[in-house]
């Protein structure tokens, strides 16, 4: 789990049953305070716009990720429009049960989040809505996952991906038009020269290019240090990562074939393996969307290495289907009967390149699709199998959960791009939800 910095703002009116309401509020934020995640909040119930301001203004200043707006009791729809005022962060509006049938209504919360709901989406502003009481485990787990999405939500705002160098030649999915980009999910890019980069990683001393060669080793079986092609893996990582550390990029997106293998003579996989093993997601084919897609699968599964890949294989009596790709999976993908395997690349013959089969778990199946209508979303899921590997490079056999043929059809006749991100756990939810957000078209096949 990642942490999550949430401003936690208790909202009641006096009118209402105030002990009761203050009995929801302590039981939240003891829950909120235990669950990993950092908490920003008043000591008690705000009960006016003019509470509320004054708290605002005393934490105006503090960096977050979400706003937790609770309806204890009902009010109005000065509370949230005042709070806009000072932070324009996603919010999830939070309202709870009535604690009583019978007599009064004593909280009228489901009224308030009602009411708060509409004003944010009069103000097209991000939110989401849970309701339930603090002790309930249902409430909790959707409120984990609802943090863990509005936190990758407002980090797209703040991605930027390096992209080096051009997409091959007819990989057309591989582009994105920037401001389309930057518009539909907030996501920058940074244009980097794959050509200097080769002329420049040459030129470092071995003392700059070394560490990474050991940071290899320690994962990576089989691993020749005295290769040569191993040695020029470690200057090009090394080049990229000064690069990655004076712009602040979030992720890469590579052009690997032709000109790694004819200008570099070494294949490009290991820099892709290395650099998503270690938090930096690297897709190959200078895919930018793909680079998104697996950044996304990273931080909603709390670090997981994702993996990138082509559908290349269809089996139907096991309802299944294969991704593979040349060798750039990341180390911890490995089966564990094999373990991160170095080989060559599958086509060209030349190093270093991964060579394993992915290992079995459940997973998640994504993409950040475009098409001439603009942004949509793929999700998927299914269960790595626990087989040979299918084919060599870096390969995965997945049973998927719907209909392997009718979905093989609706993939292709949707158009989908040919490469297919995928991370070992189920945030399938998270992935539907954070498509809701960003108002795009999501397809799902569950």
């Amino acid at each position: 789990m990642s942490n999550t910095v949430i401003l936690y703002l208790p909202i009641g009116r006096k009118t209402f049953d105030l002990e009761a309401a203050e009995m929801y509020r302590s039981q939240s934020m003891k829950w909120l305070q235990e669950s990993g995640h950092t908490i920003v909040a008043p000591n008690e119930i705000l009960t006016s716009v003019e509470e509320l301001q004054h708290f605002l203004e005393t934490v105006a200043s503090t960096e977050i990720d979400t706003v937790l707006y609770q309806s204890v009791t009902f009010a109005d729809g000065e509370f949230m429009v005042k709070a806009l005022e000072f932070f324009r962060d996603p919010v999830i509006v939070w309202s709870v049960r009535e604690p009583s049938v019978g007599g009064r209504l004593r909280l009228n919360s489901l009224t308030g989040g009602n009411s708060t709901s509409n004003v944010l989406r009069n103000h097209r502003h991000p939110f989401s809505f849970v309701f339930g009481n603090p002790d309930e485990e249902k409430l909790q787990k959707e409120l984990l996952q609802k943090f863990d999405v509005m936190r990758v939500l407002k980090s797209l705002s703040q991605l930027k991906i390096g992209v080096v160098g051009e997409y091959p030649p007819g990989f057309f999915f591989s582009d994105a038009n920037e401001g389309e980009l930057k518009e539909a999910l907030g996501v920058t890019l940074h244009k980097m020269d794959l050509q200097e980069a080769f002329r420049k990683c040459a030129e470092l001393p071995e003392e700059e290019w070394i560490g990474e060669i050991d940071r290899a080793q320690q994962q990576v079986i089989g691993l020749n240090r005295e290769d040569e092609t191993v040695q020029k893996f470690a200057q090009f990582s090394s080049y990229i990562k000064k690069q990655i550390k004076e712009e602040e990029i979030k992720s890469i997106a590579m052009r690997c074939w032709p000109d790694f293998f004819n200008d570099l003579g070494a294949a490009p996989c290991s820099v892709l393996s290395q650099f998503t093993e270690d938090g930096m997601v690297s897709s190959c084919e200078s895919d930018i969307h793909g680079s998104v897609s697996m950044y996304l699968l990273r931080e909603l599964t709390g670090g997981n290495a994702p993996y990138l890949g082509d559908l290349v294989h269809v089996d139907e009596e096991k309802n299944s289907v294969v991704f593979w790709h040349c060798g750039a999976g990341a180390y911890s993908l490995a089966h564990p009967s094999t373990g991160a395997t170095a080989g060559l690349h599958p086509n060209r013959k030349m190093g270093f390149a991964m060579d394993f089969g992915l290992k079995a778990g459940e997973v998640t199946i994504f993409r950040v699709s475009h098409t001439p209508d603009g942004y949509r979303l793929l999700v998927m899921k299914g269960n790595a199998l626990d087989v040979e590997q299918p084919f060599s490079g870096t390969s995965v056999e997945v049973a998927l959960t719907t209909d392997v043929t009718s979905t093989l059809y609706d993939l292709m006749n949707s158009g989908y791009e040919p490469h297919f991100a995928l991370v070992y756990g189920d945030v399938t939810k998270q992935l539907i939800e954070l498509g809701r957000l960003l108002h795009l078209e999501t397809n799902v096949f569950i």
